[in-house]
């Protein structure tokens, strides 16, 4: 091997003993960070593509069981790092006002007397119009199919589609809360700043 070759192949070497380094030295120091304060590893950043991977396939299988469309994304989209948790604020207030809706749905159906059939459409179309804006698909159809049957003055139609809806929203709510649990610890995970070493 000529010198000049040699040469090359060391300063390769340092470099690639320095990069090794570097890792490990980065690697001990989250490590250390870890014990110190008992957080664990993920947190430090080691598992954001995991928790990553995480987030996409479950809205992966949102999206294909028809849970949620296209809306959600485009939510989605107006989130950045002034608003970081943008969609999570607005589907919480489409929570709360669904709850409501719901309340009043049972509290109509469950009066003996129940005839005011118009006040129904107005609460699902409320449903339907708030489901849309953030993408939950299955509720706002549930909902349409419940509004055609109060239409139709169907009670026992709407029974059916009142206990249908509250099994997609229940299904929603708990799939988009485990979404935003893993959000939150994404966004944890890449805020980690670690104190300076002496």
């Amino acid at each position: 091997m000529q010198r000049s070759e040699r040469r090359i192949c060391t300063k390769k070497g340092r470099k690639h003993a320095s990069i090794c380094l570097s890792a490990s030295s980065n690697l001990l120091v989250k490590f250390h960070h870890s014990v110190k304060t008992g957080l664990p590893l993920w947190l430090l950043g080691f598992g954001m593509d995991r928790l990553r991977t995480d987030m996409n396939r479950l809205l992966a299988l949102l999206f294909h069981q028809g849970v949620l469309d296209e809306q959600f994304l485009q939510l989605q989209q107006l989130q950045d790092e002034t608003s970081p948790n943008f969609v999570s604020e607005v589907v919480t207030i489409y929570f709360r006002e669904s709850e409501k809706l719901l309340r009043n749905l049972r509290e109509l159906l469950s009066d003996r007397e129940f005839s005011d059939y118009r006040r129904m459409g107005i609460h699902l179309n409320q449903f339907m119009g708030s489901s849309s804006s953030i993408g939950a698909k299955r509720v706002r159809n549930v909902c349409a199919a419940f509004r055609a049957a109060s239409e139709q003055n169907n009670r026992l139609g709407c029974f059916h589609a009142l206990e249908l809806l509250e099994h997609e929203y229940c299904y929603l709510k708990n799939k988009l809360h485990e979404f935003f649990q893993v959000e939150q610890q994404r966004v944890m995970a890449a805020g980690v700043r670690y104190p300076i070493q002496n």
